[in-house]
């Protein structure tokens, strides 16, 4: 396959077929961190991804969500359709009170773009500091903190917030700007935390105390942060560690399609499950983290 404006990138088959959690999620519980691709004769890529393309539109994206039984998700820009918001915006009409999106921008976007997609449901901005495999900078079509620096004052003024995928080091560093923006901030992947540092490893006592003081969320989905597929016991002691930090704080994420991943891609069920077996499936913070803290940050109307 050859999409338009793609660059004739490769393309893979559908994502995994999900399994059913081993217990039931509670009603309108969330994904904070999927993606769509496709279909590429209507949505083409902006950039050749540095992965293959996954076949993964709308209709894909709601039946995972159906099989795994999650109701409301949050679809992320990908970097390869830069701030081409034209899959996401398709999506949200289709489900306005299920989906909410988090899109790419840059200082030139210009403010009507950024009203519009907040009226259509896109609530944050994602920003990008995380280097290609081997170099080479960052992923094409990836907006960095340069952009959020210049468009935090546009942002705060529309209601939007900002989302950011960057190595542990990197957060911690820039805390004080991130903190400072005015506008919430959204922690990808757990902070990429490097494992083999430990929990008591200065940049992620950083990040852990971000949360605990409330100036960060977190998505939790271990398995951008390990490489131990299918249970990622190694991530186990961090996730342990931000979980106790503040439960108010904590987001779930699976995110589905997972490319990149190819072997050890993971099912989303058994992720559920994996959350669960590691929280002693505590009905409290099981609502808090699927349902009630997404409803906070993502604005969805409360179900029960």
């Amino acid at each position: 396959l050859r999409p338009p404006g793609a660059g004739g990138c490769r393309m893979t088959a559908g994502p995994r077929a999900p399994s059913r959690p081993s217990v039931p999620l509670p009603a309108g519980a969330c994904d904070t961190h999927t993606h769509v691709f496709g279909p590429y004769d209507r949505f083409p890529l902006r950039f050749p991804p540095k992965y293959a393309a996954p076949d993964a539109p709308v209709e894909a994206h709601a039946a995972m969500r159906r099989a795994v039984g999650l109701d409301r998700a949050v679809i992320v820009q990908p970097a390869p359709y830069a701030a081409d918001s034209a899959a996401i915006l398709d999506a949200l009409a289709r489900e306005p009170d299920a989906l909410r999106g988090v899109a790419t921008a840059t200082a030139e976007t210009p403010d009507e773009e950024l009203a519009r997609w907040r009226a259509a449901g896109i609530l944050g901005l994602r920003f990008v500091e995380v280097t290609l495999p081997g170099g080479g900078g960052r992923y094409p079509g990836a907006a960095g903190f340069d952009d959020l620096a210049a468009l935090a004052p546009r942002m705060r003024a529309i209601g939007l917030h900002a989302q950011i995928w960057a190595d542990c080091a990197r957060i911690a560093a820039d805390a004080g700007m991130l903190c400072g923006l005015g506008v919430p901030v959204v922690i990808e992947h757990m902070g990429r935390f490097e494992v083999e540092r430990g929990v008591a490893d200065p940049s992620f006592r950083t990040l852990v105390g971000l949360v605990a003081e409330g100036r960060v969320w977190i998505k939790l989905a271990p398995c951008r942060t390990s490489t131990r597929f299918p249970d990622y016991e190694d991530a186990r002691p961090f996730h342990d560690a931000l979980v106790a930090a503040n439960p108010d704080r904590l987001l779930w994420a699976s995110d589905w399609p997972h490319v990149r991943m190819e072997d050890s891609t993971p099912d989303v069920g058994h992720l559920v499950d994996l959350f669960d077996r590691w929280t002693a499936r505590d009905p409290v913070l099981r609502r808090k983290v699927f349902v009630d803290n997404p409803e906070a940050l993502y604005g969805f109307g409360p179900r029960r």
